[in-house]
């Protein structure tokens, strides 16, 4: 094996250079990383002068990389967490390491996953805080950036080849009408097509009106059954189904405490499809 290269070689600079890359700014970068911004900068001059590139570019939207310096970030993401866990060895331990696992997450995923996570993990002894936040546009962004661990959400192209998903469960749906609809049975399609319905979508920050029928996830609609004051019928066919993802960035597949992080969210997806 040749090492000439890297006897010369500084590999701090690889993790300045990693959270610069994800940051695109010098100021972001010095905070993350507990450094001055000169000194951010002379670590990425020195970068520069070790690959024989600009490797960042300053724009107008902030650093973007060079080829040269997308082809380091995308090599980078696989090493630098493999290096990190063969230095430090062994599993993630929840009793006695700090962690705070930063999820976005649907409402619907949140509402059936958190309480599986108090009962499971939070019950114990632990130094582990998770933190779920809605959903929004930035979200895959943020993975890619270090700003979320994991999203969950329904299942689509993610866009992107830097990110890995795994199914955790799948949801079905089903109608839920007032006690006094005249709908008593299972809809048709025919029925439903033909049907008004409660529309549910905030657009703009204001919820459109209700009206006849609700189609919902199963579980959600469970969730309301004993007030009483709804029916739930079985929808049609057409309506179909969809899973639910975990979606994290793969610089994360390796890493002991996301491996854990996984895990735990695999296991409370079986526990949700079993009820």
């Amino acid at each position: 094996m040749r090492v000439t290269q890297l006897r010369q070689a500084d590999l701090n600079l690889l993790i300045v250079f990693t959270v610069l890359a994800e940051e695109r700014n010098v100021t972001r970068a010095a905070a993350r990383l507990f450094l001055s911004q000169p000194a951010v900068s002379r670590a990425l001059q020195r970068l520069r002068d070790m690959f024989h590139d600009d490797l960042l570019i300053r724009t107008a939207n902030g650093y973007e990389p060079t080829p040269k310096g997308q082809r380091l970030v995308q090599d980078l993401a696989t090493m630098l967490p493999r290096l990190d866990r063969l230095m430090a060895g062994g599993d993630f331990d929840p009793s006695t390491e700090d962690a705070t696992f930063r999820i976005a997450a649907t409402d619907h995923a949140a509402h059936l996953l958190v309480p599986l996570l108090c009962n499971s993990v939070l019950s114990n002894p632990t130094k582990v805080d998770f933190s779920f936040v809605p959903l929004h546009a930035g979200q895959y962004e943020a993975l890619e950036k270090g700003r979320l661990e994991l999203v969950l959400n329904a299942d689509h192209d993610t866009s992107t080849f830097q990110l890995s998903k795994e199914v955790i469960f799948e949801v079905d749906f089903v109608c839920v009408v007032s006690r006094k609809s005249k709908f008593e049975r299972a809809i048709t399609l025919k029925q439903y097509l033909a049907a008004e319905h409660v529309a549910v979508d905030i657009i703009g920050g204001v919820q459109t009106h209700p009206d006849m029928i609700a189609t919902v996830p199963r579980r959600m609609a469970l969730l309301e059954a004993p007030k009483k004051v709804t029916r739930i019928l079985e929808g049609p066919a057409a309506l179909g189904s969809f899973k639910y993802v975990m979606i994290w960035h793969q610089r994360m597949q390796t890493d002991a405490a996301h491996m854990w992080l996984r895990s735990i969210i695999r296991e409370a997806g079986k526990a949700i499809s079993t009820k």
